[in-house]
């Protein structure tokens, strides 16, 4: 299929290519209830920035969390036993159409109503012997109060502030590779516009075959692998802040804007980013920058063509 914007010029191989990964909790309206009206609000919102970057000339492929969403449909597994549970696997699938589908079709009416994106349901292979098995922290679901937290039959940590700082935790493996990569790179070439590596794809290992393991994978780190695969100059991780800080939530709290790899490792191994938010944000810009990436970013949503400008956000480049 040949994208219409391909033949305009816009797209056509000159111009930045962009992985743009969007938070599952960016996808959420903060000031809302975390209703289906909520979540589609906020997805039309964000399509209209994404298609702001495109028609300045980015390329951009898209990838996305699930992390409230695939623990939403978790609970709604176990809350009933009249129907058979899925597999944590096969609900990041869902969610990876579920999402892939509002936003491809938001992105689609905010570029006039055309067929331009195309979601890919991806599988990522993990290691089966991961010590993330061993060890969740991937926050997924609704937040709890402490006296909430300690009801629940399921394992859940300590991941924010206020009244409600407590989330369900799943294992999330390192993604190792990510099975539709070629496939998402030619589609890409071809100048498609695809989404894809939703949820961090779906994880699976090498055993014979492909077979699902229940985790979820972090986005950010695969939205890495991702766009090394398909040759991206850039790769923006947009979130619910603005920044990547150091001493966050403490009196020496600092935002942290233009920085490099090394630095970067440096805070890494002082613990300054939280497992299973913040740091494998980190993580993911300080590989695709030091594999040959031109720049990461981690930024809010609101702030997308600011940080593809290098005007926003926490700008990684060596």
């Amino acid at each position: 299929m040949t994208n219409q914007r391909e033949v305009d010029g816009v797209g056509a191989g000159n111009a930045e290519r962009a992985v743009v990964a969007l938070g599952g909790n960016a996808l959420l309206r903060a000031s809302g209830t975390g209703t289906f009206e909520d979540q589609l609000a906020a997805i039309e919102d964000t399509a209209a920035r994404v298609v702001d970057a495109i028609d300045a000339g980015y390329e951009v492929v898209l990838t996305h969390g699930n992390g409230p969403q695939v623990g939403n449909r978790l609970l709604e597994q176990e809350g009933t036993a009249d129907v058979p549970r899925l597999p944590l696997d096969v609900l990041v699938a869902e969610t990876q159409a579920q999402l892939g589908y509002l936003l491809q079709q938001a992105l689609d009416n905010e570029l006039g109503g055309g067929t331009d994106f195309i979601t890919v349901v991806t599988q990522t292979v993990v290691d089966p012997g991961d010590q993330a098995f061993e060890n969740p922290t991937k926050p997924i679901g609704p937040w709890y109060t402490e006296a909430e937290a300690g009801g629940k039959p399921f394992e859940t940590r300590r991941i924010g502030d206020g009244e409600r700082p407590y989330r369900r935790v799943v294992p999330s493996p390192d993604p190792v590779d990510v099975v539709e990569a070629d496939e998402v790179a030619r589609l890409v070439d071809a100048g498609n516009l695809v989404v894809c590596g939703g949820g961090g794809g779906v994880p699976v290992v090498r055993d014979g075959g492909l077979r699902g393991v229940e985790a979820v994978v972090d986005k950010d780190r695969t939205s890495a692998i991702i766009a090394s695969s398909v040759g991206a100059d850039l790769l923006v991780l947009l979130t619910d802040v603005p920044h990547a800080c150091v001493d966050y939530g403490g009196a020496e709290e600092r935002p942290l804007r233009d920085v490099t790899p090394t630095e970067l490792r440096r805070h890494l191994d002082a613990g300054e980013f939280g497992a299973g938010s913040m740091a494998p944000k980190v993580e993911a810009c300080v590989e695709f920058v030091e594999v040959g990436g031109d720049r990461a970013v981690i930024a809010e949503p609101a702030d997308l063509a600011a940080a593809l400008d290098a005007e926003a956000g926490t700008q990684v480049q060596a």
